[in-house]
């Protein structure tokens, strides 16, 4: 089945970082974010990945900045959720964004943003589709792929790792990675944010 390719619903310089201006100057009340599915046959026909007509370094800081308005609310409200965006490519996970929105963080939310983004460039599926067709069951998922535990720990079968794909590309083209919320959440703002702003 072949996805829609997307494009941004406003393609001018800067609309991510205006939205972050917009969010801290007014004081944004934190909005919820929408759950996923969480059936895998259903994940995997409506948000396991977006294809895009074009994925650029500007495009992942668009995108970076969109993230981070949409979660800043949630950071400054009380009993805040901090949380780390990361966007990187495929090849050589070079990072094209990365920020902590919210004082907070954790080094151990980098270590689950670099497993997150390994599982979804070996599987080359979200985090989320992962988690939702193994049930959550890390030693069946260890087991499927003959993977002993070290091996295992290298991937993370929580929600918040999505691949971005790019129309006449085979594979893979970036990955997007939230983590500090539940794991639904990680993976709802990123389709909330993609589909609020790419058409």
């Amino acid at each position: 089945m072949s996805q829609k390719v997307l494009r941004r619903k406003d393609p001018s310089a800067g609309v991510g970082l205006r939205a972050v201006l917009a969010a801290q100057a007014e004081g944004a009340s934190a909005t919820p974010i929408p759950s996923p599915p969480n059936d895998a046959a259903t994940v995997k026909a409506t948000c396991d990945s977006f294809t895009l007509e074009s994925f650029t370094a500007s495009d992942a800081w668009e995108l970076g900045h969109l993230l981070y308005a949409r979660l800043l609310p949630l950071a400054l409200a009380d009993q805040g959720k901090p949380t780390i965006i990361s966007i990187a490519s495929a090849a050589g996970q070079h990072v094209l964004f990365q920020a902590a929105v919210g004082a907070g963080t954790q080094p151990d939310n980098d270590v689950w943003v670099r497993r997150k983004r390994n599982a979804v460039l070996r599987f080359g599926a979200s985090s989320w589709f992962l988690h939702c067709k193994f049930a959550g069951d890390e030693v069946a998922f260890r087991r499927k792929f003959g993977l002993g535990e070290e091996a295992a720990g290298e991937y993370a079968i929580h929600g918040g790792g999505v691949p971005i794909r790019v129309s006449g590309v085979e594979g893979v083209v970036a990955v997007v990675v939230v983590s500090g919320l539940a794991q639904h959440q990680d993976h709802g703002v990123i389709v909330d944010v993609i589909a609020s702003n790419w058409e």
